[in-house]
């Protein structure tokens, strides 16, 4: 039992760390966010699919989870986060800020992650997936996104954003945060829906979400 104690203190000091950073990260987010300008374009599709009570899947890239994040707050969207690095941590902020989160990535337990995300669509949950995550490379849609789309028959709307030089992190994915009281413009997609015979056929899609992706991002900059 002895030879239990330091590992036992060191998962009791990572607890405490991370809930402090959750806490803290929450406040800072709300705070920061409460300062942005934030506007709107072709937010028609969310607001019909969700006047229907139709589920949606949302695709957003990993560097832009910080605003997106704040203006989806309070609204019961499920988050698909790795289990991987500071995934903890960002679930716990997203959590606080109203979010469900399902663990794992297409990259690590990928199975379990599509089920658990394919069930949240089934019960007619929101679903944001950032599909270059967790890490990367940055602005590569993994295949998970339009797996999920076509075993669900839920459409991918992209959710992109755009902010005038903000501060970027030296992180894989260049993570952005907008700096106080910058405009925030962000953008959604056309649904895009993936019709295939199987799973293998539908990862063949994941050029149409790329380019979804791009469209959405070209508006939030225009």
């Amino acid at each position: 039992m002895a030879t239990d104690a330091p590992r036992v203190a060191a998962d009791v000091r990572a607890e405490r760390r991370i809930a402090r950073l959750a806490r803290v990260g929450t406040w800072l987010v709300r705070a920061l966010g409460a300062t942005w300008r934030i506007r709107v374009r072709n937010d028609e599709p969310v607001l019909e699919r969700r006047a229907a009570k139709q589920p949606i899947i949302f695709s957003l890239w990993h560097g832009h989870l910080l605003p997106l994040l704040y203006h989806h707050r309070g609204e019961g969207v499920t988050v698909l986060i790795s289990e991987h690095g500071d995934g903890e941590i960002i679930a716990r902020i997203a959590e606080r800020l109203g979010f469900r989160t399902v663990r794992g990535s297409t990259s690590r337990n990928a199975a379990r992650a599509l089920l658990e995300a394919s069930r949240v669509i089934e019960q007619r949950g929101d679903l944001a997936f950032t599909p270059d995550g967790p890490r990367g490379p940055a602005r590569t849609v993994a295949p998970g996104v339009a797996i999920v789309a076509q075993r669900t028959g839920a459409p991918v709307i992209a959710a992109l954003m755009h902010a005038h030089s903000p501060w970027r992190l030296s992180t894989w994915d260049r993570f952005e945060i907008p700096k106080p009281f910058s405009r925030v413009t962000i953008a959604y997609s056309d649904p895009l829906y993936v019709t295939a015979a199987e799973a293998r056929e539908a990862a063949e899609s994941v050029d149409r979400v790329a380019e979804t992706m791009a469209a959405a991002e070209r508006a939030a900059h225009g």
